[in-house]
């Protein structure tokens, strides 16, 4: 038997009264990004909170790269973009993990992973992704997505009490959280074009924003063609991604950058390689690691576009000696060589040319290059290894 209709038009109140803010709660007024700017409500003084917890563990993390000149670096990025007096507000921090991610939490703290760096190309597309990170802070977006799941779990969950109650159970889970998420990707999508006019104003390339998105796509091919499957860099993502697909943003972005900025032929390319340039050994070793061979090749070629440089070249034996295959070993070989032969090879070029050729069982070629390696490199953790492998090599 049904219940009298006043229990759910009391319980319809209830709803709404959950997802409204508390009656202490004050809408948050001016920019976060303003000097001595303090959180205003509960909800953003949590999140502040929650964040500043976030960060004390980021900066005794052994994940933080300590490297001031990068960071200093990424800031003048950042404050070319948003302008000297926004940029204040940022607190840039560089994580090593090798996959491509930024984010910007409500407190102001930036951090960038070590996989977008490599990812990226030139400065205008640093600048375009360091701008989306502060759009989402100096409009609050953690804030208004916190507040969203709040509100939709406070839906879902008094909505199915209803309909349980009514006898005609319904699950509205969905449906519910759908709308939130697409509130997320339309969050994402203003952050991408808010930042691009940024980009345009301070006299970036706007273009390149659109180019980090195609660089993706083709990554994304590549690892699927090494492993012979389908790419699948079109699927839809559903009711619940998070962000908008990778072409809807690539397209959207070129097709603003032909409106915003025009003229704009700036993309710091020689700039952003002078940056991070030193930090390609520890990038491309952690992308080995990821075990993708295509695309981490396709990486590769795309920073030798203007040619194979030693430390590419010693990268790429590393690259075919992890993958292991007799072919492999053989092809490493040449690109170790390769290496070696020129005038600013890496020291471990010797180390992984005498790793294949003991994987070759030539032994004496192993021995020398070994000890070429050690020579250069007398306090080598491995050492004793190599030794090993030098004297079996013998």
């Amino acid at each position: 038997m049904k219940s009298p209709i006043w229990r759910w038009l009391v319980a319809v109140a209830a709803i709404a009264c959950a997802s409204q803010s508390p009656a202490n709660e004050s809408k948050p007024i001016g920019s976060p990004a303003d000097f001595g700017y303090q959180p205003i409500g509960t909800d953003e003084q949590g999140l502040w909170a929650e964040a500043a917890e976030t960060e004390r563990t980021l900066t005794n993390s052994k994940m933080l790269v300590r490297d001031e000149k990068l960071t200093a670096y990424l800031r003048s990025v950042l404050c070319r973009e948003v302008g000297a007096d926004r940029c204040k507000a940022a607190r840039i921090y560089v994580v090593r993990q090798p996959f491509f991610n930024a984010s910007m939490d409500a407190n102001g703290m930036l951090t960038v992973f070590t996989g977008a760096l490599l990812r990226i190309r030139n400065e205008a597309q640093l600048a375009a992704i360091l701008g989306h990170e502060f759009v989402h802070f100096e409009a609050r977006h953690s804030l208004a997505g916190f507040k969203s799941a709040r509100n939709t779990a406070s839906w879902v969950s008094w909505l199915t009490v209803i309909s349980i109650g009514a006898g005609q159970y319904q699950d509205y889970r969905a449906a519910f959280w759908a709308n939130h998420y697409r509130f997320s990707r339309d969050q994402e999508r203003e952050a991408d074009l808010r930042g691009l006019r940024d980009m345009g104003r301070s006299g970036y390339r706007t273009v390149c924003a659109s180019q980090i998105w195609a660089g993706l796509r083709s990554e994304d091919d590549a690892t699927a063609t090494a492993l012979g499957l389908r790419s699948l860099k079109d699927s839809p993502k559903g009711l619940f991604a998070s962000h908008p697909m990778n072409a809807e943003r690539m397209l959207y972005l070129a097709d603003e950058a032909s409106k915003v900025g025009v003229g704009n032929d700036f993309d710091g390319a020689k700039e952003y390689e002078a940056a991070i340039s030193h930090l390609w050994p520890m990038l491309i070793d952690d992308q080995i690691k990821l075990n993708d061979f295509g695309g981490s090749e396709f990486l590769l070629a795309s920073l030798a576009t203007s040619g194979w440089s030693a430390p590419l070249l010693y990268a790429r034996g590393e690259l075919y000696r992890s993958r292991g295959r007799p072919i492999d070993i053989q092809q490493s070989t040449l690109y170790y060589r390769e290496a070696t032969g020129l005038p600013d090879a890496p020291s471990q070029a010797w180390r992984g040319l005498g790793l294949s050729l003991a994987r070759s069982s030539d032994r004496p070629g192993a021995k020398l290059a070994i000890d070429e390696y050690l020579k250069r490199n007398p306090q080598a953790g491995d050492k004793p290894m190599l030794l090993m492998i030098a004297g079996e090599a013998q």
